[in-house]
């Protein structure tokens, strides 16, 4: 797989088709969440499609109910006039003075007109290192094909299930998050990834 900057459309459809790293568990605990707004308001990527992150709400968009240590991600494409469907629910961690950010698709079918296609769909996590500077923000997801060539030097460094098409890492969180800070600097665990250079809008 060739390196590749992250299309808008392709988000939703490489979700599902084998250009992650997935996981079962997320990369976070609540214990490791913080309130933080680094990423609130609309970016644009290389490819001139905007990525609007909004604080998530649990249940009306009420002050009350406003989650400041979660975000909700909305892409739209280039020539389109309006945010794609699907949502992504996006949290912030930092480990070892890294920042990280675990996707999980949060909406991804119309619930009153799904197809049995939607009913096979069990959304994972996934994660990705995301570096800071000024009004720019460049997010890269772990490479798979990465993974699969660590998990064939070193069977046990990470729990896993292999069906021979796909890898889903099993690991408990606290596994994960100590799998994850080992090759947080590893250029080739990112090298032929997801990646995604933003700046923010109007700036």
């Amino acid at each position: 797989m060739k390196r590749k900057s992250m299309l808008l459309t392709a988000l939703f459809l490489v979700f599902f088709y084998g250009c992650f790293v997935y996981s079962f568990h997320p990369l976070y605990t609540d214990d490791d969440l913080f309130a933080n707004d680094l990423l609130v308001g609309e970016w644009i990527d290389s490819d001139s499609a905007i990525w609007k992150f909004d604080f998530y709400y649990r249940g009306e968009h009420l002050p009350e109910n406003r989650d400041s240590t979660a975000f909700v991600l909305q892409i739209k494409e280039k020539d389109s006039s309006d945010f794609d469907e699907h949502e992504f629910l996006v949290h912030v961690i930092r480990l070892d003075g890294t920042y990280f950010l675990d996707f999980y698709l949060e909406e991804y079918f119309d619930e009153d007109n799904f197809t049995i296609f939607d009913l096979h769909v069990m959304p994972m996590h996934t994660f990705a290192r995301l570096d800071l500077e000024g009004d720019g923000a460049e997010i890269r997801w772990f490479a798979p094909d990465w993974l699969e060539k660590i998990l064939e030097e070193k069977p046990a460094a990470i729990r896993n299930e292999n069906n021979g098409n796909h890898i889903l890492i099993t690991a408990k969180t606290e596994d994960l998050q100590q799998f994850v800070v080992q090759y947080a600097n590893s250029e080739d665990a990112f090298s032929d990834g997801v990646d995604a250079q933003l700046r923010r809008v109007g700036q």
